[in-house]
């Protein structure tokens, strides 16, 4: 009887731990974590919970990057905000459509979307490009749109920045409720600038945030009782740290300049979005699998979007973009 019910244990403790080892095993995020089946270039990936269908969103920048005879830069440009979306916790993604922005015209350009949710309403700071161009030397703006879905949005109105080469914007609250904006200033060495708003509406430019090196696709977070922000500099990301959402601390070294070895991740990291949920913080980003080698040149189009678990060492920010990430967002709570 005793070795009966032995038996009967082990067995029992082996089913719960295939069941638990099947449970994670669901919930272990894809590698790539997307790829768009459009275009094949989804970069910029920003990700934020809808409210209205319960269930995660992705927007993100697509590029053409699977179009050919496009001359120069022109598979940049010419496309909407993709859009695609999770039902479990966001370990996997499906695509979904791209955002209803209204156009001012027929080949205009959308970039970097910045989506909040604030007061009922989301807020997307959107690059603007007035058309497509075969090179970099065309005006770029930011818009402000808002929306009730994340699928259909209203345009407010075109940010009044440092000048008319903004982008890549990054809106974060600040701790007595007035709102920041990072962004891209291209004129001025691609530095990180800033603005204030008290409204999400209204906006004050501040100059420059940031100026040591140069770099686009500005995060800002909050984990572990400090202010983090992220930029992209082409040889990974740039990590600071700050105490009062002014003042900048650069933290030596990179986040993914060293290429993974999982599929699609074998190459530098770009442009992230840093969700921080439930005490754990994850960082969205997106490569270029083919940049492949010493001068990285060699299928520089195609991209796919990625995601790792931020870990804290010793007072700073490390990754391992190697692990199995263990993906199951909670939503969130207000």
């Amino acid at each position: 009887m005793i070795r009966y019910c032995f038996i009967i244990s082990s067995l029992f403790v082996f089913f719960v731990c295939c069941s638990q080892n099947s449970k994670d095993n669901d919930k272990t995020a894809s590698k790539p974590l997307f790829r768009d089946p459009v275009y094949d270039g989804a970069a910029d990936p920003v990700v934020i919970w809808n409210r209205i269908e319960n269930k995660w969103f992705m927007l993100y920048t697509n590029r053409r990057a699977n179009m050919n005879g496009l001359d120069g830069v022109t598979w940049v440009h010419g496309t909407r905000i993709g859009i695609a979306e999770s039902v479990n916790g966001g370990s996997a993604w499906q695509y979904r459509d791209t955002c209803s922005v209204p156009l001012r015209l027929k080949d205009d350009t959308h970039w970097a979307p910045e989506v909040i949710w604030n007061d009922g309403i989301y807020h997307m700071y959107l690059t603007y490009v007035p058309g497509i161009f075969t090179d970099w030397n065309h005006p770029r703006h930011i818009f402000h749109l808002t929306s009730e879905n994340l699928i259909q949005w209203k345009y407010e109105s075109t940010l009044n920045l440092a000048n008319d080469k903004v982008i890549d914007a990054c809106v974060f609250q600040l701790p007595g409720g007035n709102w920041r904006m990072w962004y891209n200033n291209e004129i001025d060495g691609k530095s990180i600038y800033y603005a204030d708003s008290k409204n999400l509406y209204d906006w004050e430019d501040k100059g420059k945030a940031i100026g040591d090196q140069s770099g686009e696709g500005p995060k800002v977070f909050r984990w572990k009782d400090k202010y983090w922000m992220v930029t992209d500099v082409w040889q990974g990301l740039a990590l600071y740290e700050s105490e009062d959402l002014t003042s900048w601390k650069r933290i030596p070294g990179n986040l993914l300049e060293t290429p993974g070895t999982g599929k699609d991740d074998q190459a530098k990291g770009h442009h992230p979005d840093v969700v921080v949920n439930d005490g754990r913080a994850y960082l969205f980003y997106f490569t270029h699998p083919g940049r492949t080698g010493p001068d990285e040149s060699n299928d520089t189009r195609r991209s796919s979007i990625q995601v790792v678990e931020l870990e804290y060492n010793d007072g700073r920010i490390v990754c391992d973009r190697n692990k199995p990430v263990f993906l199951d967002l909670k939503p969130p709570k207000n």
